[in-house]
């Protein structure tokens, strides 16, 4: 498979996790739009969120800890954050792999990233 993301994810290729578990990993943007800008993948493939099923709870429960914990260690879990996950062409959604950007560590107001 050449998805970047998966490759990330499973070590094909070298990146400074910020958090990793079972079931996602986490590592900073590249093109950071705030102080705090990390994406969070899923290790299995998924296009988007509209290919998880019901049968992939735990993967969801895996990714959901993996933000809430890469929060934390970023340290906006108590300032606040901005999680994104984009959807499809007409989203910008620019890697068909199942990801969140959590962008913070500044004052973001009602302005959509």
């Amino acid at each position: 498979m050449e998805c970047i993301f998966c490759k990330i994810a499973n070590g094909e290729i070298p990146a400074k996790l910020v958090f990793e578990n079972e079931h996602a990993a986490a590592f900073d943007d590249i093109n950071p739009v705030a102080k705090v800008h990390t994406l969070v993948v899923t290790k299995k493939h998924y296009e988007n969120l509209l290919a998880v099923g019901p049968e992939d709870a735990e993967t969801l429960r895996g990714l959901h800890e993996a933000i809430r914990e890469t929060a934390k260690l970023k340290g906006v879990d108590a300032s606040g954050f901005r999680l994104i996950s984009n959807c499809g062409a007409d989203s910008g959604q620019a890697v068909p792999h199942l990801h969140y950007h959590i962008i913070g560590g500044q004052p973001l107001g009602q302005k959509i990233v």
